[in-house]
């Protein structure tokens, strides 16, 4: 089973059709508010590089694959949907 971590503001507008095109795909995700948890936004910066919102880890069997920005087409490869 692969785990999804979101990490986003809620202000982000692509974070939200990133959520809800999890949501209509019945996939399970934790989110974490980069804006409100300094230490989540740290460990964002760390393993992305990346500054901006949305970042996705999806890990499976100790792999990550990191995700930046609204990217469909990636996410669908990935999940294979």
């Amino acid at each position: 089973m692969t785990s999804i971590n979101i990490y986003s503001t809620p202000s982000c507008p692509y974070c939200k059709q990133l959520k809800k095109f999890l949501k209509e795909n019945d996939i399970d995700f934790e989110e974490f508010n980069v804006a409100e948890n300094r230490e989540k936004a740290e460990e964002m910066v760390k393993k992305s590089g990346q500054r901006g919102v949305p970042v996705t880890i999806l890990e499976k069997d100790g792999d990550e694959e990191i995700v930046v920005g609204f990217d469909k087409e990636k996410l669908r490869d990935i999940l294979k949907l």
